[in-house]
């Protein structure tokens, strides 16, 4: 099985990380206002970045490591996989 971290832009410009096994499902959760709180008042959310792993700990791991960059990090991520076709 295939697990994913991944970052959502959310409505307010603002990024969200998270990690899922089905990843279009969980943004789709996300949107119903069934995901996390946090997106539930910043809808709608569009996927912004992700990331595809073996294991879901692996996936937690790198959700995590998003969480500790910087907003212009993040952003760099993004914006550089937007040029490269990857992410």
């Amino acid at each position: 099985m295939t697990y994913y971290a991944y970052m959502l832009r959310c409505a307010d410009g603002t990024l969200y990380s998270g990690c899922a096994a089905d990843l279009a499902a969980r943004v789709a959760a996300h949107n119903a206002g069934r995901g996390a709180k946090y997106t539930r008042a910043r809808l709608p959310a569009a996927l912004a970045y992700s990331e595809a792993f073996e294991t879901r700990s692996e996936a937690m791991r790198r959700e995590n490591e998003f969480k500790r960059l910087t907003r212009a990090q993040k952003l760099a991520l993004i914006a550089e996989s937007l040029t490269t076709g990857n992410g």
